[in-house]
């Protein structure tokens, strides 16, 4: 099966579920957590793994941007809330793979990797994210991709995790590190995040860090080899 014709398949399927879920009777907490951390999870972000090579074509990829965020504000205006959220969540997908184009070197995105969690949490406990998220609720489901459960309740990722999950991902690939490793790890670690917030009995925990593990922790090895070798060629350079 093709790219094109997989990404269609299982967005059909997500926007039928997302239709019909909140027509179904309500399930208990922690079946929700697994329909959202075991199912809808993965499957959404299935989309940004078979997304990955439109990458290569940046130009293209930010008229696409342009248009899917364009899409995202009018079908918010006409009250199509499901097909909204997939644009928002295709629109922010491909600002990952944008920033990615923008990256020199593996390093680069190591780094990044290795920094945003600890912005993350301060947003997220302390910071902007903390103020939208008790304050103004309203514009925090506007600024977030919903998983949809069965009654019609949802989990909620913000944007920015959906954006650096694709960076990271794009990463994995265009540096010929494990990219089916990653996109399972920063999965697992969007699951496992979901499912902490529910036994802590909080509103919400910075994902970011579990994405950033499920980028590093598969690749630590190859990463390591990689900047240990470039280190090791700066003197040669030098030299030249």
């Amino acid at each position: 099966m093709g790219r094109a014709a997989a990404l269609l398949i299982i967005s059909l399927a997500l926007l039928a579920w997302f239709e019909v879920a909140p027509h179904l009777s309500s399930l208990s907490t922690w079946s929700s957590v697994g329909i959202v951390s075991l199912l809808l999870m993965p499957a959404m972000f299935s989309l940004a793994w078979l997304s990955v090579p439109v990458w290569r074509h940046p130009r293209q990829l930010a008229i696409g941007v342009a248009l899917l965020t364009i899409a995202t504000l009018l079908l918010s205006v006409l009250d199509a809330p499901v097909l909204a959220n997939f644009a928002k969540f295709a629109a922010v997908t491909g600002v990952g793979l944008l920033f990615l184009s923008a990256f020199e070197a593996l390093w680069w995105a190591v780094l990044v990797a290795v920094i945003i969690p600890f912005v993350d949490a301060y947003s997220v406990w302390r910071g902007p994210t903390h103020s939208i998220t008790e304050h103004h609720p309203a514009t925090f489901s506007k600024l977030s991709i919903a998983f949809v459960v069965p009654g019609g309740s949802a989990a909620r990722l913000g944007l920015p995790d959906v954006m650096f999950f694709a960076l990271f991902l794009g990463a994995s690939v265009r540096w010929n590190l494990r990219p089916f490793w990653t996109w399972l790890g920063m999965t697992i670690g969007l699951g496992a995040t979901f499912a902490l917030t529910t036994v802590w009995s909080v509103s919400g925990l910075p994902a970011l860090p579990g994405i950033a593990l499920g980028f590093l922790l598969p690749n630590a090895d190859i990463i390591w080899r990689r900047l240990s070798s470039e280190k090791a060629l700066k003197p040669e350079e030098k030299s030249l």
